[in-house]
C-alpha cells in the first residue's frame, strides 16, 4: 500500500548565480515566466501539508531569486511543516537571514564549490566564495542549524580534508561530500568530472578519520560515487516512495531527474490535485513495487534494499527505465558504466549557461 510522502522538495525557480558543471538540473531549464506564482506556490504547500508532508526543503535553482520567498516560508511554517532553504548563499545577509528565521526557516543548507576561495570561483563560474563564508555567518547569527554540501568530483576531490576543515571553520552542524550524480548538465560533463580511482581512494581513509575526530560536533556524510561501486544507491527508497519534487512550472515528479524519463507524462499541480497525482497517477505509480522489474532486478535477493536502483539513469544509460541501473555489477548493461569510469586526459568544464 502506498504511503503518504514525508518530504517535498519545492523547486521554486531554476535561476541561480551560480554556473556549476556538475548542475543536476535538466539541461533546459524552466524559464522565469513559466514559473508558479505565489499563490500557487502556496496550495502547492498547503496541499502536500494536506497530503503528509512534513519536511519542506525550498530549493532552486537559488529560492532567494524569489521575492515572494518570505511569504512562502511563513506559510509552509504556518502549515505546521520544518522548512529547510537550499541556498548558494549568493544574496543572504543577516538581515535577511534574520526575517526568514523570524517567518520559519529552520535549517539551512548552503554549497561550497572547494576550499580554496580561487578554485571555488572557477567551479562556480563567478565569484562567489566570499558571500558563501558571509551566509554562513549569517545562518550562526541567526541561531539556525547549517549543513555545507559540496558536490565532490574531478576538480575538487584533492581537497575533500581541507574541505571538511572549511565546514569546521564556518560553523557547520553537518557536511555532506556528495559525489557528483551524473543527472542534467552533469551528464553533459561526466567525463571531465568523472573521478579516478587514485582520488577516491585516497578521499575515503580522510573521511573516515574526520568522522572520528568530529564525532558529537560536526557530522560528516560522504556519499559514495556510485559509478564505482558494485551495487547501485537505493534512489530515494523507491520510486514514488517517500519525496515528491514540484518543478518551477508546477511538473510533479517523483524524484528531481524525472523529467529524463520521456516516455512518461507527468502531471501538473496546477491542473492536478497533488493527492491524486501521489495516489494515482501513472507516472507516480510506473515503478512503485516490483512488477516493473525486469532480470537480473526480478529474481535477485537486493531488489527490495536497492529497488533495482536508479529509474533515471537506467534510462539514460540503456533508452529503457525498466532496466537494472548499469552501475549495479549484475546489470547486463555495466559495461556502459566500466566504459566510464575509465581514465581520460584532463578536460576543460562546460559551463552551465
Amino acid at each position: 500500500m502506498t504511503q503518504p510522502p514525508l518530504g517535498l522538495l519545492a523547486e521554486l525557480t531554476h535561476r541561480c548565480p551560480l554556473h556549476c558543471p556538475y548542475c543536476s538540473n535538466p539541461v533546459e531549464l524552466v524559464v522565469r515566466d513559466r514559473e508558479l506564482t505565489t499563490d500557487q506556490w502556496r496550495s502547492v504547500l498547503t496541499q502536500a501539508r494536506e497530503l503528509g508532508v512534513l519536511q519542506v526543503h525550498l530549493s532552486g535553482g537559488e529560492p532567494l531569486a524569489r521575492r515572494d520567498l518570505p511569504e512562502l516560508v511563513s506559510h509552509a511554517s504556518s502549515l505546521g511543516c520544518y522548512v529547510n532553504l537550499v541556498t548558494s548563499g549568493l544574496g543572504l545577509t543577516e538581515e535577511r537571514m534574520a526575517d526568514l528565521a523570524a517567518r520559519g526557516i529552520e535549517h539551512v543548507q548552503l554549497s561550497v564549490q572547494a576550499a580554496d576561495p580561487a578554485r571555488a570561483d572557477l567551479i562556480a563560474g563567478t565569484r562567489a566564495a566570499k558571500h558563501k563564508r558571509a551566509a554562513a555567518n549569517a545562518v550562526r547569527a541567526a541561531g539556525l542549524p547549517l549543513t555545507v554540501n559540496a558536490v565532490l568530483h574531478r576538480g575538487n576531490h584533492d581537497q575533500v580534508g581541507a574541505i571538511i576543515d572549511l565546514a569546521e571553520e564556518l560553523g557547520a552542524d553537518r557536511l555532506e561530500l556528495a559525489n557528483t550524480q551524473f543527472y542534467g548538465w552533469a551528464l553533459r560533463n561526466r567525463a571531465a568530472l568523472m573521478p579516478t580511482k587514485a582520488q577516491l581512494a585516497a578521499a575515503e581513509p580522510i573521511v573516515r578519520a574526520a568522522r572520528r575526530r568530529l564525532a558529537g560536533r560536526l557530522e560528516v556524510i560522504y556519499v559514495l560515487a556510485d559509478y564505482q561501486e558494485s551495487y547501485p544507491k537505493p534512489c530515494m527508497h523507491g520510486w514514488g516512495a517517500r519525496q515528491l519534487t514540484v518543478a518551477p512550472d508546477g511538473a510533479v515528479l517523483p524524484c528531481p531527474s524525472a523529467t529524463v524519463i520521456n516516455t512518461l507524462e507527468f502531471e501538473n499541480a496546477t491542473r492536478r490535485p497533488l493527492a491524486e497525482i501521489w495516489y494515482e497517477s501513472p507516472s507516480f505509480n510506473a515503478f512503485r513495487g516490483e512488477d516493473w522489474m525486469r532480470e537480473p532486478c526480478r529474481s535477485c535477493e537486493r531488489r527490495s534494499v536497492d529497488f533495482g536502483g536508479c529509474r533515471c539513469q537506467a534510462f539514460m544509460l540503456t533508452g529503457a527505465a525498466e532496466n537494472a541501473d548499469p552501475v549495479c555489477a549484475l546489470s547486463p548493461h555495466h559495461g556502459l558504466v566500466e566504459d566510464a569510469v575509465q581514465p581520460v586526459a584532463e578536460l576543460p568544464f562546460v559551463m552551465r549557461g
